[in-house]
């Protein structure tokens, strides 16, 4: 098996009792943490109207948690493009790019990342929230800086600004079509491990096979990340009790009843219904939650089983000591670059 690299990705989670805005400043401090760690990136996700998730602009928690770090690439995860203009994407990862050379990755989705309602919201109209146009918003986005064909209706217009290259793309993905997408753009691809309801294997089975490198793409080698919902603690009761507390959140957003996330003393206190129970059951698959052992044992299956190249993890824990603890823990158990000596150094300072 190929040595794992380890990533993060946040959606600046929002713990009961809490507010959004801390949320976000959380978010900066978790990547200072994770970069200190030895981790390789941290991505932001796109979500709208959650009150259990804080990040709805992705692109300038990737500008403040670039700004606040040194060697961390930082990105999205994603952008959702039907959700934008193709131009604007463009412009700001050019922009983004040029703030912090080789160190901007651009995860792209195609989920609204919201409710139907608010998805209309943010893109303007009804059909909008119907179209199946990807393939030619993706085109469109890699012609503002590759140029389009002369007889496109903005064949001229130009991303700004025009000296630095887009950042290494990414497609996202929960189904099986997003292997596709990436295969035949020649993009990477990461796989929605924590919630996605396809077979990883076969998702990342369809992207191998199927990959064709692009040159409008930076000739980027096919790379799987896989991501997982993760908790590790030195007590394996303690994590499997962080572990209920998310999939209680989940529940709670499957059935019309989103709130912040809970801690785990209230999922002990939760009267649970039948079908959150069903919810809970449904995440068993999706999530790892133990000892650092534990959990390193599980990841490594997890990334074997999707023939995965790194594994992105998703730790949305209540109290944010132990958030950030549960990363360490993880770079620790991988033996990830300079994880401990790093730490010991900035402790003796």
């Amino acid at each position: 098996m190929r040595d794992l690299e380890l990533s993060v990705l946040d959606l600046s989670p929002v713990p009961s009792g809490s507010s959004t805005s801390a949320a976000l400043h959380e978010t900066i401090e978790l990547g200072r943490t994770v970069e200190r760690a030895g981790y390789r990136r941290m991505w932001l996700a796109e979500h709208h109207g959650i009150p259990s998730v804080a990040s709805s602009s992705p692109e300038i928690l990737i500008q403040a948690v670039a700004g606040a770090t040194s060697t961390l690439r930082v990105g999205s995860g994603g952008i959702m493009l039907p959700n934008h203009s193709p131009l604007k994407v463009a412009e700001t990862f050019r922009a983004l790019a040029g703030l912090h050379p080789d160190r901007i990755d651009l995860g792209i989705g195609r989920a609204p990342g919201t409710d139907p309602r608010t998805a209309i919201a943010l893109r303007r109209s009804r059909e909008a929230l119907t179209a199946d146009d990807f393939p030619e918003q993706f085109t469109e986005l890699r012609g503002y800086v590759d140029g389009l064909p002369a007889d496109h209706p903005f064949a001229g217009i130009e991303a700004m600004p025009n000296d630095v290259p887009l950042p290494p793309v990414w497609i996202l993905a929960s189904s099986y079509y997003g292997g596709q997408a990436a295969a035949a753009f020649g993009t990477g691809f990461a796989y929605a491990g924590h919630f996605g309801g396809a077979d990883p294997g076969e998702a990342t089975r369809i992207y191998r096979q199927q990959f064709r490198p692009s040159d409008a793409a930076g000739a980027q080698d096919p790379h799987v990340i896989l991501a997982a919902a993760v908790m590790c603690s030195e007590d394996a009761e303690r994590a499997r009790a962080m572990g209920r507390a998310h999939s209680l959140s989940m529940a709670r957003l499957r059935t019309g009843n989103p709130g912040p996330l809970p801690s785990p003393e209230e999922a002990v206190a939760h009267d649970w219904s039948a079908i959150e129970l069903q919810v809970e059951q449904g995440m068993a698959s999706k999530m790892t939650a133990g000892t650092p052992d534990e959990v390193r044992a599980d990841l490594e299956r997890r990334a074997q089983e999707a023939d995965a190249d790194e594994i992105m993890i998703v730790s949305p824990i209540h109290d944010v000591a132990e958030r950030r603890r549960s990363y360490e823990l993880i770079a620790d158990a991988f033996g990830v670059t300079g994880a401990t000596a790093d730490r010991a150094a900035v402790a003796s300072v």
